[in-house]
């Protein structure tokens, strides 16, 4: 073989393999080039999940057939979970829980007992004695007002009151219109020390205002009859 052919066989093995390292280098050229632009400065990309919520579209204080109950309604997101945990908060003893319940519904109000009918066998802060409902109990606290926690994860603590009642509805034990340890003077309730004195100074003072008025009838009968005879008189002197 001459030198000028082993020359050009030299330089066409020499092309060849240039052209073969361009082939296998340029999409990796090419794929640095359309990589992904860079993250803002200051940070990386980060997913962010919003938080969990809760909310009580529903917080009502019923009375139904006498008996006390808490209807509520809890609305949450961001969280699987599909039930609440109710806590009535006792500021001096133990917790009332009921666990495991519907995010919607109703519940008996801690202290209130009902029968197999539903119908009211007890109230917080009365109990029976003999024969009779007075003041007592261990559940005075969930009355007038008791702070009461909801869990579903998350969680939210709210101020609810004792139902009230109304003229179809009681929320006490029968012939008890009253909360216990107050008294109703001029349409508002009061506290007081004894309810029964109460009552008693109400019958004492109605007594006393019937007494006044016979007084007062006495006394003009007195004198009505004093005119009388000085007419009587003043006829004759004329005779």
């Amino acid at each position: 073989m001459s030198t000028s052919r082993t020359t050009l066989w030299a330089r066409g093995l020499l092309v060849a393999g240039l052209v073969g390292a361009t082939a296998l280098v340029g999409p990796a050229a090419n794929a640095s080039v359309e990589s992904p632009e860079p993250p803002p400065a200051g940070g990386d990309y980060v997913e962010t999940t919003p938080p969990p919520t809760i909310e009580l579209t529903v917080l009502q204080p019923v009375c139904d057939g006498d008996v006390p109950y808490l209807e509520y309604d809890v609305d949450v997101t961001g969280t699987p979970n599909d039930t609440v945990t109710i806590t009535w908060l006792n500021p001096s003893g133990a917790n009332v829980v009921q666990a495991g319940l519907p995010l919607s519904g109703r519940v008996l109000w801690p202290g209130a007992t009902v029968d197999d009918a539903g119908n009211p066998t007890g109230w917080p802060g009365w109990v029976f004695e003999n024969g009779e409902w007075v003041e007592g109990g261990t559940f005075g606290w969930v009355r007038p007002t008791v702070n009461v926690l909801f869990q579903v994860n998350p969680e939210t603590t709210v101020s609810v009151d004792y139902p009230p009642s109304s003229p179809n509805c009681n929320t006490n034990p029968p012939g008890k219109t009253t909360p216990p340890g107050t008294t109703t003077v001029d349409g508002k309730v009061t506290t007081v020390s004894n309810s029964a004195g109460a009552e008693e100074s109400g019958l004492a003072a109605t007594g006393a205002t019937v007494g006044k008025f016979v007084g007062i009838g006495a006394a003009l009968l007195l004198v009505g009859g004093g005119l009388v005879l000085v007419a009587r008189r003043g006829r004759k002197s004329d005779a």
